[in-house]
């Protein structure tokens, strides 16, 4: 018998909020899904045939598999049931604290978001802020390392810049994995770091379990080939001195390192230097143990001040680079070979005879950084400046010293970046980049220290004082 059935509009309204959601499950989301999976994959087979160190199985790994495989390492179960143990907790607590770590811990590598927007933002950012150089790379001998290798690229950390500049500048040769602190945990910057294989560490965690976890998926990535960025002074250096090596992510790495049987790791030491640091006066002013902390609103009006400021000037047209930001790299340093050199086996040490070579290994790989790292013209002319803080100079003193100091580094062995330009035009932009910040003053001719900028002028020579000692 015909009729109607009457029903409540909000009734109604949820039934067609149903159909939608139900065509999106089914259609609209599987069909996205596999064409961004397509997208991928395409790029995965472009860019694997012109890497030199290709994308690892482990990479492509879904995040969630890595995060079980993780959480069910027989060390950390064993962990976990020590803890559950000693702080009479259920056994389900501590196993859930883990799988938060771990959830902490493991990226989501996507190689569409690395190379096709994380690479093109790093090369734009990279080059609009600074004249990008690179030096000391030996083509041959990078290209007869074994792909089937684990590389490492061990480097002094200067800015948080690093992390763009040597991403952009290894991006034709292989992918990078960094480790990240807990100050890009913001959304959405903290997904966008996943995406591109960087993993967040909590730098200052005094927890055992949390370290087993780290130590347990850094020696994963390395076991499956993962090419890494390790910082080795652990932090930003404050003073612009080269800091003491720490010991940690190298040792976890060569921990369980077998040389018998363990694909070979390869360190490649890394020295950056750069005519303007975005940090300077930040870092120094932490340096202060009486100085307050600062909010995070005056960090938030800090950094909008800076970037309007230049984007100001940039539509002005009087915006300048920050000069040069140069990277070179150095001799490789195979796991392998020292192991056999001295015939160990690290997985076989203990942890007193294992932490004295992992130091040697470190203190190796830290003075051949801080014997790459590259004198710029900021440095140099900083150096002058800080080694004569109350002596008006003329133009062609301060370029007579400079190349004083430029002979005595090169006598030595140092790097120095010479520019096409002729020497005495990098010396002159130097100078007059240091004007423009107020690090020095000119009067009558003569150019002398301010002395309200001691501090920053130093920090820029600190760069390269090992080579005037």
């Amino acid at each position: 018998m015909p009729g109607q059935v009457t029903i409540p509009l909000w009734i109604f309204l949820l039934l067609i909020v149903a159909a939608i959601l139900a065509i999106l499950d089914r259609i609209f989301i599987p069909s996205v899904r596999w064409f961004l999976r397509r997208r991928i994959y395409r790029v995965i087979d472009e860019i694997s045939t012109r890497l030199d160190i290709g994308i690892r199985p482990f990479q492509l790994t879904k995040r969630q598999v890595l995060i079980d495989r993780l959480v069910y390492d027989k060390k950390v179960i064993e962990a976990i049931h020590a803890h559950a143990k000693e702080s009479f907790s259920p056994y389900e607590i501590v196993q859930a604290e883990v799988v938060k770590y771990a959830k902490e811990i493991v990226p989501s590598f996507n190689a569409y978001l690395y190379f096709r927007i994380g690479y093109w933002l790093a090369k734009k950012i990279a080059r609009l802020l600074y004249r990008v150089r690179f030096g000391l790379y030996d083509k041959d001998k990078y290209e007869s390392i074994n792909r089937d290798s684990t590389v490492i690229f061990v480097m002094n950390h200067r800015s948080n810049m690093d992390y763009i500049l040597v991403a952009f500048l290894a991006a034709e040769r292989t992918t990078l994995s960094y480790a990240v602190g807990e100050w890009a945990k913001i959304w959405p910057l903290q997904t966008l770091i996943r995406a591109m294989g960087a993993f967040f560490v909590r730098r200052n965690s005094g927890i055992p379990l949390y370290r087993l976890v780290l130590e347990r998926y850094i020696h994963m990535a390395t076991k499956e080939g993962v090419c890494q960025a390790v910082f080795l002074e652990g932090r930003l250096s404050q003073d612009g001195r080269i800091q003491r090596p720490k010991f940690g992510f190298i040792d976890y790495m060569l921990r369980s390192f077998d040389p018998e049987h363990d694909r070979d790791i390869i360190f490649i030491p890394v020295g950056i230097n750069y005519d303007r640091t975005i940090e300077d006066r930040s870092l120094l002013y932490g340096l202060n143990p009486a100085s307050k902390k600062r909010s995070k609103w005056f960090i938030f009006k800090t950094i909008f001040g800076f970037i309007f400021r230049n984007l100001m000037l940039m539509i002005l047209r009087k915006w300048q680079h920050f000069g040069y930001a140069c990277v070179n790299f150095g001799p490789s340093f195979s796991a392998k070979q020292y192991c056999r050199k001295n015939n160990l086996n690290f997985s076989k040490l203990d942890r007193s005879l294992r932490f004295g070579e992992i130091e040697k290994i470190c203190n190796t790989l830290m003075n051949t950084i801080r014997n790459i790292i590259p004198a710029l013209p900021v440095s140099l002319v900083s150096t002058v400046f800080s080694e004569c803080p109350s002596q008006p100079m003329t133009m062609f003193d301060v370029k007579a010293k400079v190349h004083h100091i430029i002979e005595e580094v090169e006598k030595k062995g140092g790097p120095v970046y010479r520019s096409q330009k002729s020497t005495e035009e990098s010396i002159t932009d130097a100078i007059e980049m240091l004007k423009l910040r107020k690090m020095i003053v000119e009067s009558n001719g003569e150019f002398k220290a301010n002395p309200k900028s001691m501090d920053i002028l130093s920090y820029y020579a600190n760069a390269i004082r090992h080579w005037r000692s």
